[in-house]
């Protein structure tokens, strides 16, 4: 495992090869991290692997924990409640150590090669991240990934951010430029349902104040039914001014409060992906990957205070 500081402009950043994680986000005159990075980076593999890391080949839940693709069924790990594929389980990219490819003061390139068979899924994949510092204070992370047979891939940077660097993350204002949401079963899981956020708590078009005692987040909202061009889709203020836009080229971006974590609502988890289960309900857009096309995300965020 190897620690990585990138710097430009106003802005630090702390990359761990393990998980592809972002450890430690610094902001010139803001004297804390503000991502729920941990000390200690052997935290990372244990109970911790969700804070700050890349997860894939597929981020979020499979509720069937089975997948057809090109015709054949193939089973997949039940990691949640022995029925669900969660966070493509046991051998997902947020527990591997990824390796360096290319790294200069601003930025490093990671990579990992995922055998064919590897999280249950076809393919032997390539895949390539990465993070890139440039003034005045913005993070930027691209993803690629290629396959030689057709499979799945939907990755997802998975931090957990407190502008504040407070308890929890109550007192934020939240905006979330989305028209619709995917209602959530107990289980976590989409409906299928795509649900017009007017006249719901979901409805985050202008920016408000989220709390932990009103605000139960865990749900997708729905930017696009197709990959866009690099756009701004979600800003989290904290109430000391300091504030985070969040841009991405990805069809939705999952909210989830941090209520089942280790140090519950210390954070709040933006994560731009497409939407979650979307084997299990046509009308969702596909995340199939042919063999040999590429897999291409950008997401980036922008601070300022």
């Amino acid at each position: 495992m190897k620690q990585i500081k990138l710097h430009a402009g106003d802005l630090r950043v702390t990359i761990l090869t393990w998980g592809a994680v972002v450890q430690d986000v610094r902001l010139a005159g803001v004297d804390h991290n503000l991502t729920c990075g941990r000390d200690d980076p052997t935290d990372y593999t244990g109970k911790w692997c969700y804070h700050g890391s890349l997860i894939g080949p597929v981020i979020n839940r499979i509720s069937t924990a089975r997948v057809k693709i090109d015709g054949m069924m193939h089973e997949l790990e039940r990691n949640l409640y022995g029925r669900m594929f969660l966070h493509s389980g046991k051998d997902g990219t947020q527990h591997q150590n990824w390796t360096v490819v290319a790294q200069s003061a601003d930025a490093v390139t990671l990579e990992i090669t995922l055998p064919d068979g590897m999280c249950g899924l076809p393919g032997n994949r390539v895949v390539q991240a990465t993070y890139r510092v440039t003034a005045p204070a913005c993070l930027t992370l691209d993803i690629t990934g290629t396959s030689d047979e057709q499979t799945i891939m939907n990755f997802a940077n998975h931090s957990y951010w407190n502008l504040d660097g407070t308890e929890n993350w109550t007192g934020h204002q939240l905006q979330v430029t989305a028209d619709a949401y995917l209602p959530g079963t107990v289980d976590g899981c989409p409906t299928g349902e795509i649900v017009d956020v007017t006249g719901t708590l979901m409805d985050l078009r202008q920016a408000r104040p989220i709390t932990a005692a009103q605000d139960n987040f865990d749900n997708n909202f729905c930017l696009s039914t197709t990959r866009q061009p690099l756009r701004d889709v979600a800003t989290l203020t904290g109430t000391s001014g300091v504030s985070m836009t969040v841009a991405t080229t990805e069809t939705g971006i999952q909210i989830y409060d941090g209520g089942g974590n280790p140090t519950p609502f210390e954070g709040l988890a933006i994560e731009a992906q497409s939407w979650p289960d979307a084997t299990n309900h046509r009308g969702f857009p596909s995340i199939k990957l042919a063999a040999n096309d590429t897999y291409h995300q950008t997401t980036s965020w922008r601070f300022n205070r």
